[in-house]
């Protein structure tokens, strides 16, 4: 018995260390693994790091800059102290520090009015988008159908992803995909943890599924085209559309077809699933003053210096509205607004249109006032806090910009 004894011990000992050694790694693996960089994106405390460091915590690929910068001149002031909304003037200040800004770059056409940084963000961060990057992702659409790679909007998907000719993709078109109107069964809610769009990193990082296989798990809520649902996955079969039809990927085709001759100052980097694939419905990290110099563009027809990069009949296209505001969600992400190809729209009949993702991720472009706002933030009130965002948006824009003889 004795000899018994000793061995049972020994063998509860054996078992306690394997316990703790397969622990650790287990710890090691989600906490230095791209599982962790999941694991603590949105904890408090911990978001504003995080949502600079991502293209260093999950896969990424690099989109260069190069050539001659497109230059921003300066003109410093400080920012008007009040606006108006929900009936009652409000601190811009307080906004801004309630909304967890982490930074704010205002500029009037090619001239920088306000930049400011929070949260260990400077002018060299590089900034997460969340769904801002959507916007991004139909000006590459734009460019590929003038170059012929993508035929036509009205072409089936599944003629550039054989694998979602099956699922809740099947017969949607590349139309459907831009407007938000694919219909699939796709739950884009934020709170929680258990819709699609936020289990979607535990399901590409955690259980290494790839893109193509979470889209081809979609199914069907309604008859593609005939109503406006929001949802991240139609940005990632946009995204797979983009890298088979082009031969390349979104970020290479970024760069050169964007960020070089647009005159980026700094690298981008867009955040890959574990086979190399850009989740291109959020996750592009580029600098604050790089986010306005792509709203900058938007500004002049898609073009710089008299060159044209987006093609002009796009950007137009682009910002016409293929939904209003009472068909979007009359509360919560996207409140109020109206949609186009990949940009909200604000109702008001002013002409802007905006960029935006979770959060609190902003690019703002009023063209008669000749505005853009950046926005960076880490606001856990993002899904209420749109409409005073804008009418912040808005009263900076009155502030600074020309007087508008006409709207575009």
């Amino acid at each position: 018995m004795p000899r018994f004894g000793r061995r049972l011990r020994l063998a509860f000992v054996t078992l306690a260390v394997a316990v703790v050694l397969v622990g650790a790694a287990g710890y090691a693996v989600v906490r230095f693994g791209p599982l962790g960089g999941v694991v603590e994106l949105f904890a408090d405390g911990r978001r504003s790091e995080a949502f600079r460091s991502l293209h260093e915590r999950l896969p990424a690929r690099s989109v260069a800059a190069g050539g001659t910068v497109w230059t921003f001149e300066r003109d410093e002031r400080p920012l008007p102290e009040r606006f108006a909304f929900d009936g009652e003037e409000r601190s811009l200040a307080g906004f801004l520090e309630a909304s967890e800004t982490t930074g704010l770059l205002v500029a009037r056409d090619g001239v920088i009015l306000h930049e400011a940084y929070a949260q260990g963000y400077d002018e060299r961060s590089l900034a997460t988008s969340f769904s801002l990057a959507k916007s991004v992702v139909g000006a590459l659409v734009g460019i590929a159908l003038e170059r012929g790679t993508v035929r036509s909007l009205d072409d089936p998907i599944d003629a550039y992803v054989s694998e979602l000719g099956a699922g809740g993709y099947a017969g949607v078109r590349v139309g459907d995909l831009l407007s938000m109107s694919s219909c699939v069964a796709w739950d884009e809610a934020y709170a929680g943890s258990g819709s699609d769009v936020m289990r979607l990193p535990l399901r590409l990082f955690g259980l290494r599924q790839s893109v193509v296989g979470v889209l081809r798990a979609v199914g069907r809520a309604c008859e593609r085209g005939s109503a406006f649902r929001y949802a991240s996955s139609d940005a990632l079969a946009l995204g797979l559309v983009l890298a088979r039809a082009n031969g390349t990927s979104p970020a290479a085709l970024l760069e050169e077809a964007i960020w070089r001759p647009a005159g980026m100052e700094a690298a981008a980097a867009w955040n890959t699933d574990l086979y190399g694939q850009e989740l291109t419905h959020a996750f592009l990290g580029a600098t604050l003053r790089d986010y306005a110099r792509f709203g900058r563009l938007y500004l002049h027809g898609g073009s710089r210096d008299g060159v044209q990069i987006v093609p002009a009949d796009w950007v137009a296209a682009s910002l016409r509205p293929t939904w209003n505001p009472s068909d979007g969600p009359t509360e919560g992400f996207g409140a109020g607004l109206g949609y186009g190809a990949l940009w909200w729209l604000p109702d008001g009949g002013e002409g802007e249109f905006l960029a935006m993702g979770i959060w609190g991720q902003f690019l703002y472009v009023h063209p008669g006032r000749r505005i853009i706002v950046v926005k960076t933030s880490t606001d856990p009130g993002f899904a209420t806090r749109g409409p005073e965002t804008l009418a912040a948006f808005r009263a900076v824009a009155r502030a600074w910009g020309d007087d508008p003889a006409t709207v575009p």
